[in-house]
C-alpha cells in the first residue's frame, strides 16, 4: 500500500472516531467550558507520561514551539464552538456543520500553505453545500444560534487543518499534539479562571469521568496524533472533505445508540448522497487530471515545516 493510501484510510479511521465525539458531547452532562477543560486535562496528562513526547518536544526550535502553541489555541476555539453547537442545537447539526470545511479551505489552505489556488476544490466544497441543507433542513428557530456556532467551528477548522499542513514537517506527530494540546488547556484554563472557575474546576461525576476517558484517548490522542501524520501525504483539503462523513456516522450512531427518533425524509438521504458523492468523487477525480504545473506548486509535505 501507498504512503498516500495508507494516509487516506488514516485520515477516514480518524473520521470514524470524530464521529463519536459528538455522542459523547451530548452524553455528558458537564457545561461546553468544563468539557473542553477536563477532556484537554486528559489528553496533556496522558502525553506527559510518555517519553517520546518530551525527545520530541527537545528537538523542537522555539519558532515551532510558538508556531504549534498558537495552532492548539485555534483548535481549543474549535472544540468549544463545536461542543457549544451541541449544546444550542444537538449533535447531528454540530458535526454536519463541519462539512462546510472544504468551503473555507478552499479559499484558505492555498493562502496559508502557500500554492496555487485550484477551482476544482472550491467547487467540490460547494458542491457539499446543498448536502449539509438538505440533512440540516427544518432545523427550528431555536437552534439557528447552534448552527451558526457550529459554522465558526467548521471555519476554525479549517484554519489549524491548513496551519498543520504547513508547519508539520518532520517534527514529531506525538510532540506536536502534546503541545497543541498543552496550549489549548492553557487557553482554557485562562478562560475558565475568568469566567467560571466555580463550575469547571470540579470534579466530574463516576459516570461523566468514563466518558471523558473514553473521548480524550480514543476520540482525541489516537485520531488527533494519526491525522497529523497522515498530514504529511495528503493535502488538508483532502483531509477535510472526508470529514463531510462525520455528519453521517454522527447521525447513524445517534440513532443506533442514543434511540433518538428522527424523521429521515428523502431531503435527508439525497443530502448524505450528495455528501458521500464529494468525498469519493473528489479525490478521484482530482488525482488524475492534475497537470504537471499544478503539482509543482503543492509544496513538498517533507519540507512545508521549514519555511
Amino acid at each position: 500500500m501507498s504512503a498516500v493510501s495508507r494516509a487516506n484510510w488514516q485520515i477516514h479511521f480518524c473520521v470514524i472516531l470524530w464521529g463519536f465525539t459528538a455522542i459523547l458531547g451530548k452524553l455528558i452532562s458537564l457545561d461546553t467550558l468544563s468539557l473542553v477543560w477536563w477532556r484537554l486535562v486528559l489528553v496533556a496528562g496522558a502525553l506527559a507520561l510518555v517519553p517520546r513526547f518530551w525527545r520530541g518536544l527537545s528537538a523542537l526550535p522555539p519558532r515551532l514551539i510558538a508556531i504549534y502553541a498558537g495552532i492548539g489555541m485555534v483548535v481549543a476555539l474549535h472544540w468549544l464552538a463545536f461542543y457549544g453547537s451541541i449544546r444550542l442545537a444537538n449533535a447531528s447539526v454540530a458535526a454536519t456543520c463541519l462539512a462546510l470545511s472544504p468551503v473555507f479551505l478552499a479559499f484558505i489552505e492555498p493562502f496559508l500553505v502557500g500554492r496555487r489556488f485550484d477551482m476544482r476544490e472550491l467547487l467540490f466544497g460547494l458542491a457539499a453545500i446543498p448536502g449539509v441543507a438538505l440533512v440540516v433542513g427544518g432545523t427550528p428557530t431555536t437552534m439557528r444560534l447552534g448552527v451558526a456556532v457550529g459554522v465558526l467551528g467548521a471555519l476554525l477548522v479549517s484554519i489549524f487543518a491548513s496551519l498543520n499542513k504547513r508547519y508539520i514537517g518532520n517534527s514529531d506527530a506525538l510532540a506536536v499534539t502534546g503541545l497543541e494540546i498543552g496550549a489549548g488547556l492553557l487557553l482554557i484554563t485562562v478562560i475558565s479562571a475568568v469566567t467560571a472557575p466555580d463550575t469547571v474546576f470540579v470534579l466530574p461525576t463516576v459516570r461523566d469521568a468514563t466518558l471523558l476517558t473514553v473521548l480524550a484517548m480514543g476520540c482525541t490522542l489516537l485520531p488527533f496524533a494519526v491525522s497529523l501524520a497522515a498530514l504529511r501525504h495528503v493535502s488538508a483539503f483532502s483531509a477535510t472533505i472526508a470529514l463531510n462523513m462525520e455528519p453521517v456516522y454522527a447521525i447513524v450512531m445517534a440513532i443506533v445508540l442514543l434511540g433518538e427518533q428522527r424523521e429521515l425524509s428523502p431531503s435527508f438521504y439525497l443530502g448524505v448522497a450528495i455528501v458521500l458523492a464529494a468525498v469519493f468523487l473528489h479525490p478521484w477525480l482530482v488525482r488524475h487530471p492534475v497537470s504537471a504545473a499544478a503539482t509543482a506548486d503543492r509544496p513538498d509535505p517533507g519540507k512545508s515545516g521549514s519555511a
